[in-house]
């Protein structure tokens, strides 16, 4: 991802949470002004204060870095879930979901 859709992501992910970048800053541990001078362009995180900014995101560095997943805490919630599905009850998920994108 480059220097450009990392601010734009992050703002993405945190809004969706509902959450103000000075809220985030300080319950990750930094200055209240730390994730909107990423947001704004005027930093890049350290490695670690992306494994924190991910943390509490409650996402993996993979799942930042997803721009199709709008949802990806949610997204992984539903994976893990049907993971547990038997094998009829997949298919007829399946059957839905290839309706619903069919439709749109």
């Amino acid at each position: 991802m480059y220097e450009e859709e990392f601010p734009i992501r992050l703002a993405k992910l945190r809004t969706t949470k509902g959450i103000s970048a000075r809220d985030m800053s300080l319950s990750i541990g930094q200055n209240a002004g730390y994730i909107n001078n990423i947001e704004t362009g005027k930093a890049l995180p350290s490695m670690s204060g992306f494994f924190f900014i991910c943390e509490f995101l409650n996402i993996s560095p993979q799942e930042f870095f997803d721009n199709n997943s709008e949802h990806p805490e949610k997204l992984r919630t539903l994976v893990e879930n049907l993971k547990q599905l038997e094998p009829e009850e997949f298919k007829s998920i399946s059957l839905i979901v290839e309706g619903l994108v069919r439709n749109k």
